[in-house]
């Protein structure tokens, strides 16, 4: 069977949205704020409405109506070098591509309304995994090479979120959401030599949901902790693989749970952390389903394993206006037992920085960019073409920078 790489892996699974910026392809850049410390804290800070994207027991934090809105930019800088193997021919040379994925841009929108002292609703848009790379100028420079590793990825998803919170007494609340995702996608390995091996076109929803919990020593120490449980995608279109027709193609995705602390030290000085964990090694196979001769087929298995974010950051109010924060993270990458060329995973490290300007007592903007840091991997990987006597060889490198700029206003 052909080995494709971990872009299809995005399609399959919601056909995910942009460029990842974390582990495998998991998206963090649902806000300004938390691009300004690393997501560290996230969970429970509550400084703005962003804070429904990752845990809706935080919507009990809030007294007033509230909106944020939220344009994050992402310059992604994915390299490939070095791809070589030895063939029936003779070992060749295939080069590299010092940009192989497009820079993104990545919206999102938040909205939380208190009913009472007890009871608060939210609704969100935005997005939580994806990716988009393009390494068909490779693919094209021989006829021999491994082109079911290479091709052009793009894939864009929306996740709708509606939620709910209930403070049960002064120190704990609850909450529950639940997630409608839709995505959309194309993905195509294709050479003049084996002509189109995989050619998609696909969309659908899915449904999810969040569970989460706030507890607040005082009004100075919380904690926050959510789980969100991922559905099984299932999407549906035009699939072609290896001269037969499916409709559709199915993957199970990571289940995701996050604990968050916030801590005011001082009456300026504020620290606060994450911990995250995904369960990627839920990933064992992708399936083609309803097709034009089998009923169904295994694209591509998967040895995944979990993965931990954890991250530190601080927060200090400068004076009325003005708020600055920073932030550090470490990602831990999820590839196991098979490696990627297209989209090259490594543990990263994250740099962070950013600012809020306080406008008036109803209204502040945020800023905050965030530094990516890969390490260089050397990519084993076998090809399916019979035409290779040993893996593919690259060495692949990724980094990218944020840049997410927000406007939040209370009603």
């Amino acid at each position: 069977m052909i080995q494709f790489n971990k872009t299809l892996l995005a399609i399959a699974v919601t056909l995910a949205s942009t460029q990842a910026s974390a582990a495998g392809f998991q998206l963090n850049s649902q806000s300004a704020t938390g691009l300004g410390r690393a997501m560290a804290g996230d969970a429970i800070i509550a400084d703005n409405a962003s804070v429904l994207a990752r845990n809706p027991a935080a919507m009990a934090l809030f007294d007033e109506k509230t909106l944020s809105a939220n344009m994050t930019y992402a310059a992604i800088d994915v390299s490939i070098d070095d791809v070589s193997a030895n063939t029936i021919f003779g070992k060749q040379d295939f080069g590299g591509l010092d940009s192989a994925a497009d820079d993104k841009i990545i919206p999102s929108f938040f909205y939380i309304n208190p009913v009472n002292d007890k009871i608060a609703f939210g609704f969100g848009a935005f997005s939580n995994y994806g990716t988009g790379t393009d390494l068909t100028e490779i693919a094209e420079r021989s006829p021999l090479a491994p082109v079911d590793l290479l091709g052009n990825t793009e894939v864009t998803t929306v996740n709708l979120n509606a939620s709910m919170s209930y403070r049960v007494n002064d120190e704990f609340s609850f909450g529950v959401g639940i997630d409608a995702i839709y995505g959309s996608g194309s993905l195509s390995r294709h050479s003049k030599t084996f002509g189109n091996l995989v050619d998609v076109e696909a969309d659908g929803w899915a449904v999810g949901a969040i569970v989460g919990f706030a507890y607040e020593v005082n009004e100075n120490h919380r904690f926050g902790l959510s789980y969100r449980a991922s559905p099984d995608i299932t999407a549906k279109g035009d699939i072609a693989y290896l001269g037969q027709d499916y409709q559709e193609l199915a993957v199970p995705i990571a289940d995701i749970a996050q604990f968050a602390g916030f801590h005011q030290l001082t009456d300026k000085f504020a620290v606060h952390y994450t911990i995250q964990w995904t369960e990627w090694s839920s990933f064992d196979k992708l399936k083609l389903k309803d097709g034009s001769v089998s009923p169904q087929a295994t694209l591509k298995e998967y040895h995944w394993s979990n993965s931990w974010f954890t991250s530190l950051g601080a927060t200090y109010n400068v004076n009325e206006s003005w708020i600055v924060r920073a932030g550090v993270a470490s990602d831990q990458g999820v590839v196991d037992e098979i490696s990627s060329l297209s989209i090259p995973d490594s543990d990263r490290m994250w740099y962070s920085a950013g600012f809020s300007y306080i406008l008036s007592p109803k209204s502040t903007i945020d800023f905050g960019v965030t530094a990516v840091r890969g390490e260089e991997v050397h990519v084993l990987e076998k090809s399916a073409l019979p035409i290779y006597t040993n893996d593919i060889s690259a060495y692949t490198h990724s980094n990218a920078m944020y840049y997410s700029l927000q406007y939040n206003y209370t009603f």
